[in-house]
């Protein structure tokens, strides 16, 4: 049997419809203008809590790759802390592996998702690739409906995945050794002016030819320093250490850079100062350095004349040749005193946090003493000639040995003369013979001792005969002899 009541029509429908919406928009507006702020999220959030609280406890939240026209840090440490929580339920993950990298690299997927819990909160990650258009949020309350939630997020997982991608960063770096390009010059300001290969030294403390407790003392240095974050920022300084590393050539200077970089896991920069043409350059390329690396400046008083200002001021005081591109024809020619040492510890060192700075010369008595202060090279390192230890430390490394009958004659040798460890190196290094390449050595180092007894010996005879050997005489137009020293 059918019922007598009729059935609303469409019309009716949607008439009721749009009178419901107009009045809900109504009490809304007057809401948000009777009803203090305190308490609006409660009322107008209290109904959704009724529809089963789905509204209340998740949260989305947006990280883009670049924040304006920059990369945003997060983005870039989402990435790689969740490429450590890809679970089997993963189906579809990005795999690559760079020419210069040593090991594989796993990332998302575009559109696939990763799950993740911290401290009982679950978390969905999905990549997506879309152009985003600019956006106004009007209420910021509105985006995040659970404010708790928002605040653990914000305060306790971000920073968490930001911790957890510094060490994977870390563990699977690979060290790259940083040089200027040749066409650093063109394209943008904000293009890279280093080129990289991969830094595959094999040096390491243990293998260093230096004596045990300088060894030790470089590195509870560096320990130290990188320990130290907190006490740079409150004694005032910035978090740099500088090192000047002198001695003859051979000495394992190189070497020792090396080894520093291994210990520490540090990217190594090497600054060629007779490529650079000012002083503005110079800090383009200190702003440009990452964190966490060591810069190099070897041969510092061959690369750039620092070691007589009144000399420097001379020279710029003259005008500058230039070639027909409008730049000096001496590369470092601009390069000034005042901007090496801002380029050390000025204003312009500041910008970046643990970094190491390390020059080379084989001449320390050449550099300008405001160079060599703390501050500036803070730790003076001598690499002298080999000695007995760093004799051993070479046959264990080269013959994989630590004893031999023929050690003590070799030590007394080593002691009474100048050899250095690359010239020891060169002779271990001609037999994989323990006993042949330890009497080549031997050889080597009598060789040596007569050679440095006989120019000993005329050195001693020419003070005592008064011999004028090492001056030309040079006879004038007027008869007189000029004594010129050669």
């Amino acid at each position: 049997m059918l019922s007598n009541t009729q059935m609303p029509s469409l019309k009716t429908v949607v008439s009721a419809a749009a009178s419901a919406a107009a009045t809900a928009m109504v009490i809304r507006s007057v809401a948000r203008d009777l009803i203090p702020r305190e308490f609006q999220s409660y009322f107008f959030l209290k109904p959704r809590g009724l529809l089963g609280g789905y509204f209340s406890n998740q949260v989305t939240m947006i990280v883009e790759e670049y924040d304006g026209l920059y990369p945003n840090q997060l983005f870039q440490s989402a990435e790689l802390y969740l490429a450590a929580v890809i679970g089997p339920d993963t189906r579809r993950f990005r795999v690559t592996k760079p020419e210069k990298q040593k090991q594989i690299m796993v990332r998302m997927e575009k559109n696939e998702e990763v799950r993740d819990e911290f401290c009982g909160v679950r978390f969905r990650w999905r990549l997506k690739s879309h152009q985003v258009p600019a956006k106004h949020v009007a209420n910021p309350d509105d985006s995040f409906p659970g404010s708790t939630l928002k605040t653990e997020v914000i305060n306790e997982y971000l920073p968490h995945i930001l911790e957890k991608s510094k060490i994977l960063k870390e563990q699977n770096k690979t060290l790259k050794l940083w040089t200027l390009k040749n066409d650093r010059m063109m394209g943008g300001p904000r293009r890279n002016p280093w080129n990289s290969v991969n830094l595959d030294h094999p040096a390491t403390f243990d293998t260093l030819a230096m004596e045990a407790d300088a060894k030790k003392t470089v590195m509870e240095d560096l320990q130290r320093f990188v320990k130290r974050r907190d006490f740079y920022r409150r004694v005032g300084k910035a978090w740099k250490r500088g090192y000047l590393l002198f001695g003859p050539p051979g000495t394992g200077k190189s070497s020792l850079i090396a080894a520093m970089a291994n210990y520490l896991n540090f990217d190594v920069y090497d600054l060629e100062l007779t490529d650079i043409r000012g002083n503005s350059q110079l800090r383009d390329l200190l702003i440009s350095t990452a964190n966490r690396s060591i810069l190099v400046v070897e041969d510092i008083d061959c690369s750039i004349e620092l070691q007589d200002r009144k000399v420097a001021a001379l020279k710029a005081a003259r005008p500058m040749a230039m070639d027909p591109f409008g730049h000096s024809v001496h590369g470092s020619a601009g390069i000034t005193l005042s901007g090496m040492l801002n380029f050390i510890d000025g204003l312009w060192s500041s910008c970046g946090d643990e970094r190491i700075i390390i020059f080379t010369t084989n001449h320390k008595e050449k550099l300008d003493a405001a160079l060599l202060r703390p501050g500036r090279m803070d730790v003076h390192i001598h690499m002298s000639y080999c000695t007995p230890c760093g004799f051993k430390m070479l046959a264990k490394n080269y013959l994989g040995i630590t004893e031999h009958p023929l050690f003590s004659d070799i030590e007394l040798l080593i002691e009474t003369k100048k050899v250095s460890p690359a010239e020891v190196g060169e002779q271990l290094m001609k037999s994989e013979e323990a006993e042949v390449a330890l009497r080549g050595l031997v050889e080597f180092l009598e060789a040596k001792k007569e050679i440095e007894e006989v120019k000993d010996g005329e050195v001693l005879e020419e003070k005592e005969s008064g011999s004028s050997e090492g001056v030309a005489q040079v006879e004038k137009k007027d008869g007189s002899v000029e004594e010129i020293e050669i």
